[in-house]
């Protein structure tokens, strides 16, 4: 018997009209375990007139009503856990403690949009001119929708909709088909929390559902995470149609490791951060950057730990890696390895030949030494448990092989130098930089977004960019009357 997965529109499960469904999976067993469906453009336009009719009247609410719903939305995601890890790892594949910190993180978002009242604080200004005050505002856009990714069934959609909502938006969340189930147990949570019935919607779907929000002229912004082919046509698609469109597309994080680093804490955090949730985040590191005499002992050092890997079933207790997503994406990065090998990577340890579970989507870790900047293993975005290390001389080699890649999403250095750890600050072209940090996922109170190809819009996600996405600006000039001086006058405005 498999579930039948449907949307969320005007605080309830609402059935499609379109008669489409796509499979979803336990990755763990490779078992079919739900059928979600796929909505029509008719679904979409549904969806967005009950999320506009809602948005109407949301941005009624006061600030202290909008942080009292989102205080108890905070509690309930925080008492439903367990529960809701389940359900990311039942579809996902993601071990439960990891399921744990990504809403954990996406609690963090919830938490920052709770200070509504005071992050829409505006600007005064008495007496700009004889008179006369100014003063600015910030106003919601309406209906504003989201396109997330399968890697981060919760975290990512409360990086968009807790500020969203907070700012007095209806939002529309449109997740990714592999992993849905997710998506109806936050708008549960929304509804029991207070939140009026239309403010949060979900929409199921595929390219047809993300069209027609693309285009539909009553959704004034989109936010997205994914591949920058897509995250180039979501930007490209929104902005030519008149919309605010912030895409957030691919990487291939870089790890500078130089000699003086502690090589044993580095190899522990290029394992953590490789072979997390089984490569499949867009800040996992994928390349290390050995620089002079660190190569050969960090190399061993990574290889040293990965028969303690323990890879599984993400729902037991002593696993540590999960499968991956699908099996044609788990044979893709199995073709990506074989590729690297052919191409004179050196096979340190082929995840191909692991011991691994029979059945499910599985793929054991791997590690490529001696890669070139050529090879497509370094070239392009795997999303899998596959680690490259590229040898360089200098620390200036290992810069230049850091910004001169077309991705610039995360990248870390690991060194004992403060000076050279400033300079890399300053210089790397790339978004998020960690220092002896891996995963430099900023926290809620700044934002998140990578340059160059992996961010396509003015705007990262959540903290403060992300509340300024989801408003524009208003600024009123006021004088209240006074018959005594007022007379005509022609000229352009002074303030002198």
């Amino acid at each position: 018997m498999t579930t039948r997965i449907s949307h969320w529109i005007d605080g309830a499960v609402a059935q499609g009209s379109s008669g489409r469904v796509g499979p979803v999976y336990n990755p763990a067993s490779g078992e079919q375990t739900g059928e979600v469906e796929l909505a029509s453009a008719d679904d979409v336009r549904t969806a967005v007139a009950s999320a506009a009719k809602a948005a109407a009247e949301w941005r009624n609410a006061s600030l202290s009503t909008r942080a009292a719903v989102l205080f108890a939305f905070r509690e309930l995601l925080h008492d439903s856990l367990d529960e809701l890890a389940d359900i990311v790892t039942s579809e996902h594949g993601k071990v439960h403690s990891d399921a744990v910190g990504e809403i954990s993180r996406g609690l963090e978002n919830v938490e920052y949009a709770t200070g509504v009242p005071n992050l829409l604080k505006g600007g005064f200004s008495e007496q700009a001119s004889s008179g006369v005050d100014v003063y600015s505002i910030r106003q919601p856009l309406g209906v504003v929708a989201g396109i997330t990714p399968f890697n981060f069934p919760v975290m990512v959609p409360l990086w968009m909709c807790a500020g969203a909502i907070a700012a007095g938006n209806a939002f529309v969340l449109k997740p990714s088909e592999k992993d849905p189930s997710a998506s109806l147990f936050l708008a549960r949570l929304w509804q029991r929390a207070g939140l009026p019935d239309g403010v949060f919607t979900v929409v199921q779907g595929d390219k047809e559902a993300v069209d027609t929000l693309l285009i539909h002229p009553d959704v004034s912004a989109l936010s997205f995470v994914g591949s920058t082919p897509i995250a180039r046509y979501i930007y490209e698609t929104g902005t030519a149609a008149g919309k605010r469109v912030q895409a957030l597309g691919g990487a291939k994080n870089h790890m500078v490791v130089l000699p003086d680093a502690d090589l044993e804490m580095a190899a522990d955090a290029a394992v953590s951060a490789a072979y997390g949730a089984a490569g499949e985040r867009c800040m996992s590191i994928s390349v290390v950057v050995a620089v002079g005499d660190s190569a050969d002992p960090l190399v061993e050092a990574i290889a040293r730990r990965l028969p303690d890997v323990t890879v599984g079933d993400g729902a037991k207790p002593d696993t540590q890696m999960g499968p991956l997503i699908t099996a044609a994406h788990r044979d893709k990065v199995a073709s990506y390895i074989a590729a690297g090998a052919d191409e004179g990577a050196t096979l340190v340890v082929d995840g191909r030949e692991a011991d691994l579970p029979a059945d499910g989507f599985f793929l054991g870790t791997t590690l490529l030494d001696h890669v070139r900047p050529t090879m497509s293993v370094y070239t392009d975005e795997i999303f899998g448990p596959v680690l490259s290390v590229v040898r360089v001389d200098t620390y200036d080699d290992a810069l230049e092989l850091v910004n001169s890649h077309e991705f610039g999403n995360g990248t870390a250095i690991f060194t004992r130098d403060g000076g050279a750890a400033r300079s890399f600050q300053y210089d790397v072209q790339v978004g998020m930089v960690g220092i002896n940090v891996p995963i430099p996922v900023p926290v809620a109170s700044y934002s998140f977004g990578g340059w160059k190809a992996s961010l396509f819009g003015d705007n990262h996600m959540y903290g403060p960019e992300g509340m300024a996405f989801y408003t524009r600006g208003k600024v009123v000039t006021s004088r209240w009357p006074d018959p005594a001086t007022s007379t005509v006058d022609l000229g352009f405005p002074r303030t002198r």
